[in-house]
C-alpha cells in the first residue's frame, strides 16, 4: 500500500482519497451515524421515563403514608 502512494502528490492522499471514500461510503456513515443518535434518543427517552414513573410512584407512596399516620 505505501508503495502505491509513494509517486503521488500530497493532495492526492490527502484530499481526493478522503473524498471518493465519502463518496463512496457516504451513505454508510450516515446511516450508522443516523442509528446511532437515534438510539441514543430511545435511550434518553427511556430513562426520562423511567425516572418520571419512579418520582410519581415515591410521591404516591409518601403522600399514601402520611394519609395512614393520621
Amino acid at each position: 500500500m505505501q508503495e502505491i502512494f509513494t509517486g503521488l502528490p500530497w493532495w492526492v492522499k490527502w484530499v481526493a482519497v478522503p473524498v471518493i471514500a465519502l463518496v463512496v461510503f457516504g451513505g454508510l456513515i450516515a446511516s450508522v451515524v443516523g442509528f446511532v443518535i437515534g438510539l441514543l434518543f430511545k435511550l434518553l427517552v427511556f430513562v426520562a421515563l423511567v425516572g418520571g414513573l419512579i418520582y410519581v410512584v415515591r410521591k404516591f407512596m409518601s403522600s399514601s403514608s402520611s394519609r395512614s399516620d393520621w
